[in-house]
């Protein structure tokens, strides 16, 4: 399927043999991945280093054009105090797969980590690039020596629909999509910017020449733009999200090479986030909805990754309603087509926290009648999704539940509601 599509490289969120296996022979450049729990064991041990790559790598290479072994992925966004541990550990564990590869005469695979958007302070203008001060010294110095020592590179995970959806009337949207003429002028650098994209990126390029590093090479790791979302998720849709890709292809295989206003002509190899959709991901709407291809494998739209094809040979696709923030307000209710066991054992679950989410359902109570589990199972979706949404709580619940713009109450019961 990735041959099919003319796919150049492909990332792998581990290093699973049987898809190492599958790859041999292909000539697609692939990225293997530690994941983010093993990355103390390996900073502290050097055989524990040496045996991941013996396991995962030697088997493989050079049949499988392994070219990239990433340390975990996101490891300076998470924040609890097991997290921050983890983050003492992660160049060490950089260092000593390093080691491993010199060992195995295998340093033509360089090391590096996917780093997200938040690893920066000030993003904006890009010329104000800087790190945050909590790893600045402590991290991303150290980080950067490596890489700069080891000829590696900087792997951003980094996705313009994120500050645009969150500044829609801020922000042009034809500016995010690299769809038009627009400019803006960082005043700082007097460089001048036609998309959002190269904004972001050009803020690492200033963060990094900040602490003396002005060579280091970018990797976009991940990026890409979702084809659906919740209601109140604006611009998740499949007209903006090839609208993106299809450009982000374009202009990334254009001969010569654009690169960046800070960095022209430089080549920046770019991973799309992602080939499938992922409809068990837990989470906001937009999570499930990344995919070149629907979960089935059918493809979300047309694109060609070589960046070959005129726009004007793709298949219309469908107007959009949604590239404006959604006001008003919005209930949690059950979705269609559900297991009624599946929703026996969620009301369990979510009326067992003892929060009062579920209070009003009690015998007796306003909520309580209809007996039903769709009744029931209604009113707590949208009571926790009020109560807790602010903590990062979604209207998902396993793929149970729905957002309504519809009120879902009846007589004395009022379900509860987000307002937006």
């Amino acid at each position: 399927m990735i041959k099919s599509m003319k796919a150049g490289k492909v990332k792998l969120y581990d290093a699973n043999h049987e898809i190492l296996s599958l790859l041999s022979g292909t000539k697609i450049q692939v990225s293997i991945m530690i994941p983010n729990n093993e990355i103390s064991d390996i900073a502290n041990n050097q055989t524990r280093a040496d045996q991941w790559v013996l396991n995962n790598v030697v088997p493989f290479y050079p049949g499988t054009m392994i070219r990239f072994i990433l340390v975990g992925n996101e490891v300076l966004s998470y924040d609890s105090y097991g997290d921050r541990l983890v983050w003492n550990d992660l160049v060490p564990a950089m260092r000593r797969v390093w080691r491993s590869l010199v060992a195995f005469n295998l340093q033509i695979i360089r090391v590096g980590t996917p780093v997200a958007m938040d690893v920066l302070e000030t993003t904006f203008p890009p010329s104000r690039g800087m790190f945050r001060s909590d790893i600045r010294w402590t991290v991303v110095a150290p980080m950067l020596e490596f890489l700069d020592e080891s000829r590696s590179s900087l792997f951003i995970n980094a996705y313009p629909y994120f500050p645009w959806s969150a500044n829609p009337m801020d922000i042009n949207l034809d500016f995010a999509l690299f769809n038009g003429n627009l400019e803006q002028i960082d005043r700082g650098s007097g460089l001048v910017y036609t998309n959002l994209l190269d904004e972001m990126l050009d803020s690492f390029i200033f963060a990094m020449a900040k602490l003396g590093y002005t060579n280091i090479r970018l990797v976009i790791s991940e990026t890409g733009w979702p084809t659906a979302g919740d209601i109140e998720q604006p611009g998740a849709n499949l007209l903006n999200a090839a609208t993106y890709n299809r450009n982000l292809v374009k202009r990334v295989m254009t001969k010569p090479t654009i690169g960046t206003p800070a960095r022209p002509g430089v080549v920046i190899p770019t991973f799309i986030f992602s080939l499938f959709d992922e409809n068990q991901k837990p989470g906001p709407g937009t999570e499930r909805h990344w995919g070149l291809l629907r979960f089935d494998g059918s493809p979300n739209y047309q694109i060609d990754l070589t960046g070959k094809k005129p726009s004007v040979d793709y298949d219309p696709l469908p107007v959009v309603e949604n590239n404006v923030p959604f006001r008003g307000r919005l209930w949690c209710v059950v979705a269609r087509e559900v297991d009624p066991m599946e929703l026996q054992a969620a009301i369990t679950e979510v009326c067992g926290g003892g929060d009062g989410s579920c209070e009003a359902l009690w015998p007796g109570r306003e909520c309580y009648e209809p007996v039903s589990v769709y009744w029931h199972a209604s009113y707590a979706f949208s009571s926790y999704w009020s109560k807790f949404r602010s903590q990062g709580a979604s209207c998902h619940f396993n793929g149970l539940a729905q957002e309504t713009t519809m009120d879902p109450s009846n007589g004395s019961c009022r379900f509860p509601s987000v307002t937006f």
